[in-house]
């Protein structure tokens, strides 16, 4: 093939494949335990799987309305009022979208051009840059405190500028698994009271919280809805990611302006699956129950690295557990991250590629999202190091 004449200009030149994809292609490539990207290895629940049947058989397969089938959008509502206080209006306020990837880049791509600036904690999961840089705005950087992963908020206040258009917050937190308290977003309410800063908030891990901490949504906090998109994923909720299936909820005007970029992108998503989720959303216990399900599992793998040489960190939400390694190995975890994939068959992820730079301390990433067998067998690995 010619080459071609006109020399591309990547508007991502530092941007290359994803961790995740990148550690799970290795991970079948040596036939490891894949500890490393977020997804069960087990399936969702029948009952979900028959109702998908039944609306695909029913012949709802046609696109469906942009923002998403009304009884999803009325179920959605309805959650948020129970569990945060919160009232949004199904019609205008609550879009369905793809994924809650897409939702987030899509709030970035509504309203950040050039030169604006957003604030991200790291380490940030690793869409939110390469959103904000692709749309011509500004990554500014606040690093959260090692090793509880907390929140120095003056130098919150020190990061914001009359350049700053978007705070972009994640509870609970991917990488970290740590959680905002409600004190936390006190704090972020009063310091954007008189400004005109949007917030994005990714709460798709608002279910899985352990040891009797709360979900403090920024629904909850009247100050913080009023300029925020929330969005959460059904995917990780109900055991589905690859239905990639999330939805996004703002004020009117905000969304007004979120549907524009929608309907020119994805325009819709998939329909049976939204039939499918409505119904099954009258079950409530179904995400209720998910952070005892899921506390479970960590504190299983927990139990089975007890005896290794590794240090956990805590895990108060996701479904992540961090590692230190300081006393195995002083390689940098990237390094480490292949190696135990190729040599001892377990993969993680290093934590360093979440950050600008990497980090002086030594920590993996793994996932407890498996079936008891898998993380037995990944704890008596990682016992062996």
């Amino acid at each position: 093939m010619p080459k071609f004449s006109n020399p591309i200009k990547s508007k991502l030149p530092h941007v290359g494949t994803t961790i995740f994809t990148v550690m799970s292609r290795l991970a079948a490539e040596h036939n490891a335990i894949n500890l490393s990207q977020g997804f069960p290895d087990f399936d969702c629940a029948p009952e979900l799987r028959a109702l998908l049947t039944k609306y695909v058989n029913a012949g709802l397969n046609q696109y469906p309305p942009m923002a998403g089938v009304a009884p999803l959008r009325e179920a959605i509502a309805e959650k948020a009022a129970a569990l945060y206080g919160a009232t949004y209006d199904p019609e205008h306020e609550i879009t369905v979208v793809p994924g809650a990837t897409y939702g987030i880049f899509t709030a970035i791509t509504t309203l950040i051009g050039p030169g604006d600036e957003v604030i991200l904690f790291e380490p940030a999961y690793d869409s939110y840059a390469p959103a904000v840089e692709v749309n011509g705005g500004i990554p500014i950087f606040v690093q959260l405190r090692f090793p509880d992963y907390s929140i120095d908020w003056q130098e919150v206040q020190n990061a914001i500028t009359p350049k700053t258009r978007m705070i972009i917050i994640n509870t609970p937190n991917n990488p970290t698994a740590s959680v905002f308290s409600a004190e936390d977003l006190r704090l972020l309410e009063g310091m954007l009271r008189d400004t005109d800063i949007v917030v994005v908030s990714d709460e798709v891990y608002e279910h899985i919280v352990f040891d009797g901490h709360k979900h403090q949504s920024v629904a909850r906090f009247p100050g913080l809805a009023e300029r925020s998109f929330v969005v959460s994923s059904f995917g990780k909720t109900y055991h589905v990611t690859g239905w990639k299936t999330g939805y996004v909820m703002a004020p009117r005007e905000l969304m007004a302006e979120f549907r524009k970029v929608h309907q020119f992108n994805a325009f819709v998503t998939n329909a049976p699956v939204q039939y499918a989720l409505a119904e099954y959303m009258k079950n409530r216990d179904a995400y209720l129950e998910l952070a005892a399900f899921y506390q479970k599992k960590r504190d299983f793998f927990l139990a089975g690295v007890a005896a290794s040489r590794f240090k956990p960190l805590p895990s108060r939400g996701t479904f992540f557990q961090n590692l230190r390694y300081d006393a195995i190995s002083d390689e940098q975890d990237t390094d480490l991250a292949i190696r135990l994939t190729r040599e001892h068959g377990v993969a993680a992820i290093p934590v360093s590629v979440f950050y600008r730079k990497p980090p002086a301390h030594k920590v993996l990433r793994f996932c407890f999202a498996k079936s008891e067998e898998t993380l037995a067998k990944g704890a008596e690995i990682l016992c062996r190091l």
